[in-house]
């Protein structure tokens, strides 16, 4: 949505008769000083209609219309504000996992989602051979794919035919999984893979299994040592096998936050174009503080955009249809945070599935009245009409707004204003909600 904000902001004001320039001193930090507004019609010029005019398109086409008309049950404002979600959610993302019959990759497919071995949607484990690409969604981003792709050993193809086998093209990036040393096979797969400019990453899964086992056998064990003993035996085997300087990440499809998991999410978020690069951020499951302050920091770049479209609406002279469209940008983003941040009653029963917390226990950690409930236009309209500096401000805009010459610039000064203030609220209250799961849900 970022690539609009330029174009929608120099445009925002377009919707008042022609007047002198705006003076910077009643319009946000945000706006391009000198702005001057021309017709209506200018709407037209954008490529994409922002999403005030997308979402509300029958007010602003039909002016004699109510603005609460535009909306009229619960179904159908979250259906409006879902649209928002779904702008963000636009960037495709596939990810394939391979490797060979038990070597963890299945289980870590479904760690990537945020979802526990064994329960519902997950990808089957085992000793089982996966013989076909297998797609699976993830449950709260549907654009983000993760592929359980079979080992190149089971196809009995040359690493180039595998490759047409489960057609490379339509992957990003590749992650070879193995639960002990690569072998001849992986390394031809790399080869094969950098020929067709993708990029990969070796993955040694299993650690924690590993590691008990040691420690079931060794009263001295020592888990650092043991941990660059795997290491270097993967990268000198892979050494062996041409691969000059490879790095191998270790993981545990179980303990994502245990170990290098964080290092290679890294490493992929560092090599991914840069429209994707969010795209995967935010798909991640929480797997630390960091990775949740760097959510809040990729959401937090999206407030002027809203900002600027909530100016937008001010200036339509239509009685309630800024309030109505302020209300579903800020349902919109509010969805698209609590996905996020895994504080959706469906992210929040995964959570409970995967660390052995019970929900009632992450629920406890909840401050925010929007975290883990069901989001409706009820629950929305209670939440902002608690806090009296929005109510306020909200009747102050529709007071201005009919003021000659003024009123519409003032409108939109205050509109944007409140609107930063409230998201910018919400986005904070969420993320502190988020890290206090997290911390209770790693014990």
């Amino acid at each position: 949505m970022s690539e609009n904000f330029e174009e929608l902001t120099n445009l925002v004001l377009i919707l008042m008769p022609p007047v002198a320039p705006v003076p910077t001193t009643v319009l946000p930090p945000f706006l391009p000083p000198g702005v001057q507004v021309s017709g209506v019609h200018l709407w037209e010029q954008l490529a994409e209609p922002p999403l005030p005019v997308a979402l509300c398109g029958d007010a602003f086409s039909q002016p004699g219309n109510i603005a609460a008309e535009t909306v009229e049950d619960d179904e159908s404002f979250i259906r409006k504000a879902q649209t928002y979600v779904d702008k963000f959610n636009s960037v495709p993302l596939n990810v394939a996992i391979t490797g060979e019959a038990g070597s963890g990759k299945s289980s870590l497919v479904n760690a990537l989602r945020g979802i526990r071995n064994n329960t519902e949607g997950a990808a089957p484990t085992g000793i089982m051979e996966t013989m076909e690409p297998t797609k699976y969604i993830h449950p709260d981003h549907p654009n983000v794919s993760v592929w359980d792709l079979p080992g190149i050993g089971s196809t009995g193809f040359t690493p180039d035919k595998y490759m047409e086998y489960v057609k490379f093209e339509k992957y990003d990036f590749f992650i070879i999984v193995s639960d002990h040393l690569f072998r001849e096979n992986d390394a031809k797969l790399a080869t094969e893979i950098h020929k067709m400019k993708k990029k990969f990453y070796f993955v040694r899964s299993k650690i924690d299994d590993d590691i008990q086992t040691e420690k079931d056998f060794d009263p001295d064990f020592n888990e650092e040592n043991y941990l660059q003993s795997i290491r270097h035996n993967c990268t000198e085997e892979l050494q062996k096998l041409g691969f000059e300087s490879p790095k191998v990440f270790l993981v545990s499809g179980l303990r994502l936050h245990l170990y290098e998991f964080k290092d290679l999410c890294k490493t992929l978020i560092e090599d991914l174009p840069e429209h994707q690069r969010n795209v995967l951020l935010l798909t991640l499951p929480n797997i630390s503080l960091d990775v949740i302050q760097q959510k809040k920091e990729s959401l937090g770049r999206n407030i002027k955009w809203f900002t600027a479209a909530s100016a937008a609406g001010a200036a339509v002279p239509i009685p309630g249809l800024s309030g109505l469209v302020d209300l579903i940008m800020i349902t919109g983003f509010t969805l698209h945070c609590l996905t996020s941040q895994g504080l959706t009653p469906g992210s929040l029963k995964r959570l409970s599935d995967v660390s052995g917390v019970s929900l009632e226990d992450l629920k406890a950690e909840l401050k925010s009245p929007l975290s883990g409930a069901e989001i409706t236009k009820g629950l929305m309209l209670k939440s902002l009409g608690s806090s009296a500096t929005y109510v306020t401000a909200t009747a102050i805009e529709e007071g201005v707004r009919f003021i000659p010459l003024v009123g519409t610039v003032v409108a939109m000064a205050i509109s944007s204003a409140t609107t930063y203030g409230v998201l910018t609220h919400i986005l904070n209250s969420l993320t502190e909600d988020a890290q206090r799961v997290f911390l209770k849900a790693s014990g």
